[in-house]
């Protein structure tokens, strides 16, 4: 598995404090962007919470994912939170280490007491000593956040005290597109009351075992009613044990939202929203326990073309941190159809420049912290339809194509303008994981895209 090393500095460690006028959170930051360009240690806010407890135990909840192995019991690496200010909320997002949990504590306007925060995104500390301060907040003595140096220190900071090298492998990349790509793709499936919430949460099973299908959860007369079996509208929960780190939280729950696809009987990803004072914490699961997001496929169409490649990076331009992205009014700014430009914020979505939120139903602008055409350049089936290409392995017949891989050569077939394929890939996952990498060339070939692959819009000096 293909992997790099992010390096990631802070002025001094994150704390929290206490001082006359209440407690003080100060989460420091390392290298990040912002409209201003690359800073090392950016300013997104400070001000008091409304509700400092809550934020308080969905900060940790983030930092549960990340230090999450839901699956494999691996050895521990857990990337800071990552931190994006929107001018009206903060985002903070983490990916667990097995790559098939998101989660992201959006603390809102009205969590913020109604202050602006800046704009950019960037890593934030969250080590061992403030988890456990954090963990043992009790009262309701006033909280100030400081995301970033405070302000004497702003113009004093002479390098970087604290280092932190976490492992960055591919699949945790790509996955981070494919969440959200796959959320995109959600509808609001159900949604209960606090209490209802809690009731809920709390019944799951801790643990399904080995081997066993995922739940379903079926709405039922304003109550969820977990099944084995995928009814009409049911969604789909696959390993409720993953849904642990909601607990932190629950005791101050106002409700819960279920998202997900159309259900088509198979086991899909979804997306467990509880709402809270000021704020909202998701999780989004990956179709099984045993596998990321990172093989889903679902951004493999939208790469695969020049012309969502020249699109994003027009889009790109025209993005400016804003909370919600809506693609209707980009398409009028940038001179696009609707679907051109729905393809470029796929792209974009792989090199880390917008995230999905299911409750806004839009997209938002971030730009996560890593080497933006990893996710692409690292693609095993992109990668290999590539090949596939530049060696003239396809050849087309009408609806037909046969594409010679290896010592096998494959049929591969479009109707209505989906295409199947007669190999393995295809017989085991009907297309319900992207398409595979012979479908993936024909497509490359009719549309008359170049094997070589193209940055989806990454931003000069981003960190690497």
């Amino acid at each position: 598995m293909t992997r790099s090393v992010q390096a990631l500095a802070y002025a001094r460690p994150s704390a929290l404090e206490s001082s006359g006028s209440g407690r003080r959170l100060g989460l420091e930051t390392a290298g990040g962007l912002t409209p201003r360009g690359a800073e090392a240690h950016p300013r997104f806010f400070s001000g008091f919470l409304a509700a400092p407890q809550v934020a308080a135990r969905g900060l940790l909840a983030v930092a549960d994912v990340a230090a999450a192995r839901y699956h494999q019991r691996t050895r521990a690496g857990a990337l800071d939170p990552v931190v994006t200010g929107n001018g009206d909320r903060l985002r903070f997002e983490s990916f667990s280490g097995c790559g098939g949990v998101y989660a992201r504590l959006d603390v809102l306007e009205e969590g913020l007491g109604g202050a602006e925060t800046g704009h950019g995104t960037t890593n934030v500390d969250v080590n061992d000593p403030l988890r456990e301060a954090l963990s043992r907040m009790a009262g309701d003595e006033p909280l100030h956040l400081r995301v970033g140096p405070d302000e004497l220190a702003v113009t004093t900071l002479a390098g970087a005290v604290v280092e932190k090298k976490v492992p960055l492998p591919d699949r945790w990349l790509r996955g981070f597109a494919e969440a959200q790509v796959a959320s995109a793709r959600f509808d609001l499936r159900a949604g209960l009351t606090g209490p209802e919430a809690v009731r809920f949460l709390r019944s799951l099973p801790r643990a399904q075992g080995r081997g066993r299908g995922p739940l379903w959860i079926l709405p039922s007369g304003g109550h969820l009613r977990p099944t084995t079996r995928p009814g009409p509208g049911a969604v789909c929960l696959p390993g409720p044990e993953r849904l642990v780190a909601l607990e932190r939280v629950l005791r101050y729950a106002t409700g819960l939202r279920v998202y997900g696809p159309v259900p088509d009987g198979a086991a899909t990803a979804s997306a467990w929203e509880v709402t809270l004072p000021g704020m909202r914490l998701t999780l989004t699961l990956s179709p099984d326990p045993a596998r990321g997001f990172s093989g889903e496929g679902g951004v493999l169409e939208a790469l695969a073309t020049d012309e969502a490649a020249q699109d994003a990076e027009l889009v790109a331009v025209l993005l400016s941190w804003e909370p919600t992205i809506d693609p209707a009014d980009l398409t009028a700014r940038a001179g696009l159809p609707v679907d051109r430009v729905r393809a470029a914020l796929i792209r974009l979505g792989t090199a880390g420049r917008v995230g999905y939120d299911v409750a806004d139903a839009s997209y938002f602008h971030r730009e996560l912290p890593y080497d933006a055409d990893r996710a692409e350049r690292h693609n095993p089936r992109l990668v290999d339809a590539r090949r596939l290409v530049a060696e003239g392995a396809v050849t087309l017949d009408g609806t037909l194509a046969t594409v010679a891989s290896g010592e096998r050569t494959y049929r591969v077939r479009e109707s209505e303008g989906l295409l199947s394929c007669t190999c393995r890939w295809w017989a085991d996952h009907q297309g319900r994981r992207g398409p595979c990498k012979h479908a993936l060339a024909v497509r490359m070939v009719r549309r008359g895209t170049t094997a070589v692959g193209t940055n989806p819009g990454a931003v000069p000096g981003a960190a690497r």
